[in-house]
């Protein structure tokens, strides 16, 4: 697969994305919609209820009762402290429950747009091996970037870069339901998008924003499915502009 030069248009990117989330109530893929969604608000609402008891509890047996007047300072900080956190924990473990279904939707929203949708089907050792690959990939350029955190000054470069990393972890994450749809595999995928950075960036920054928003960080996994698969479909290059290319 190839894609278009114009798919490196951050803004075309972006565009994809919102798509993405306009064919959320499409007919055809409600049913491969809902299941992702009841599965974040489960976790989410647990998690919520979870966190709320046991800062209810902590702030009771830490804070004496003369200070019990600072409640109102404490408790604006748990929710700031919870949606930053689910944003690493709650966003990784809901996407790993909900993969089966996204690998569904993108398959279904190919055949919504193209009329069919081929998937490939790879050996499992093949998956495993791909998939150790991306999480080696992740975690040998995340703790560096961890440990920058901890050195003064450096540590404001530090989460300038990390938000780009997470930016481009989340498009290589959404992109890879329809592109091993295909039969490409992380290897294949990450050098496709090194192709189009500037745009995979874009659209993995929309996605990290909306994934720290309350209520649309619910929806807005299946909608970078959908947005995902739709990017690939359309700017990709077809064989006979590869060949008037030639």
């Amino acid at each position: 697969m190839i894609l278009l030069k114009k798919a490196n248009n951050p803004l075309i990117a972006v565009g994809f994305l919102l798509r993405g989330m306009k064919l959320l109530s499409h007919p055809t893929l409600r049913t491969f919609i809902i299941i992702p969604i009841l599965i974040n608000i489960v976790l989410y609402s647990v998690v919520l209820a979870l966190g709320y008891y046991y800062v209810d509890e902590l702030i009771t047996q830490a804070i004496p009762d003369w200070l019990h007047w600072l409640n109102w300072i404490l408790w604006p900080l748990f929710f700031i402290s919870f949606f930053v956190l689910s944003f690493f924990s709650f966003t990784v473990l809901a996407n790993l429950i909900a993969s089966p279904f996204y690998g569904l939707l993108a398959a279904r929203t190919q055949s919504l747009i193209s009329g069919q949708a081929q998937v490939v089907e790879q050996p499992l050792s093949q998956v495993l091996i791909a998939e150790s690959k991306r999480v080696f990939y992740i975690i040998t350029r995340i703790l560096p970037l961890l440990v920058l955190f901890f050195i003064p000054v450096i540590n404001v470069i530090a989460s300038f870069v990390l938000a780009i990393f997470g930016a481009w972890c989340l498009a290589m994450e959404y992109m890879a339901y329809p592109l091993e749809n295909e039969g490409l595999l992380f290897a294949e995928q990450k050098e496709l998008l090194k192709s189009v950075r500037l745009g995979a960036l874009s659209f993995g920054g929309l996605t990290m924003l909306g994934l720290t928003l309350p209520v649309l960080n619910i929806i807005i996994a299946p909608a970078a499915v959908i947005g995902a698969t739709l990017y690939l479909h359309e700017l990709r290059e077809k064989p006979e502009e590869a060949s008037s290319n030639a």
